[in-house]
């Protein structure tokens, strides 16, 4: 039996992508430093929350009016914030950190979807939801031990993954040209690489490396597609004339490796 379990997945593109599903332990290191950074601003929050109706307690107590309901009220409206700074932080660092909390990134591992798109809103508000009773009796942990995608019940209602973050490192055999490789050095300054998800790197790798076994007319095609589609994420203008969607394709993977290194 392996130690990791793997799922594929096909792209619109045709390209197939295998993923390493996260695995209950890095899941339970990513949700001990999660709960440990919620748990201060938590108990930030109640500290101020405190002091804020111990005040407001002294105020109505000046008052001529019938205040005993109001500890109550205040106990109440503060568990409410607690829930929602609770499942905000989820919700939040998920969909504007693309399926990564700050545990998930020290990890290395991130939330997508059943189809390998990025997560989005609904899909992060439905797993926090449901992460309570996740964590009740270690329920979720029992899907993830014992479920072939090692899914937590939030996971099953979401329709989402949680797989390890791991992209493929700069083959030797793949040949760069040297206009490639002068785009690559100008393009962290004029394009947005970090909207360049994993999974878009993987595509890019994949036809670079399988291109010479395709047809002229069916590269020349996939290349096209693969480049407009490209220079829409990283907001680049415009492909420069001098250079077709190959070397385009070529200076993306290179400067994408280049400012990350670590993987």
């Amino acid at each position: 039996m392996p130690l990791f379990k793997h799922v594929k997945l096909t792209t619109p593109e045709s390209v197939e992508l295998e993923f390493t599903l996260a695995g209950i332990g890095s899941r339970a290191l990513a949700l001990l430093i999660d709960y440990h950074l919620l748990g201060m601003g938590l108990v930030g929050f109640w500290i101020l929350w405190i002091i804020f109706a111990n005040r407001l307690m002294t105020y109505l107590s000046r008052l001529e009016i019938n205040y005993s309901q109001v500890p109550l009220w205040l106990l109440a409206i503060g568990l409410l914030i607690s829930f929602i700074v609770y499942s905000g932080y989820f919700v939040y660092f998920e969909v504007v950190w693309q399926g990564q909390t700050p545990g998930k990134r020290f990890a290395k591992i991130r939330v997508i979807q059943d189809d390998g798109k990025p997560v989005g809103l609904s899909q992060a508000a439905l797993r926090a939801l449901l992460r309570p009773i996740d964590d009740i009796l270690f329920i979720g942990v029992f899907f993830i031990f014992f479920g072939q995608q090692e899914k937590r019940i939030g996971d099953w209602v979401a329709g989402t993954l949680v797989i390890q973050e791991a992209r493929p490192q700069l083959k030797k055999t793949l040949s760069i040209s040297e206009t490639a490789q002068q785009l690559a050095a100008q393009l962290p300054e004029i394009t947005d690489l970090t909207q360049l998800l994993p999974d878009d790197f993987a595509v890019i790798s994949e036809y670079l490396h399988r291109r010479a076994a395709m047809t002229r007319p069916a590269r020349r095609e996939l290349s096209l597609k693969l480049a407009r589609e490209i220079r829409a994420i990283i907001n680049l203008e415009e492909i420069p004339p001098e250079l077709d969607s190959d070397q385009f394709l070529e200076a993306v993977y290179v400067a994408y490796q280049q400012q990350f290194p670590t993987y």
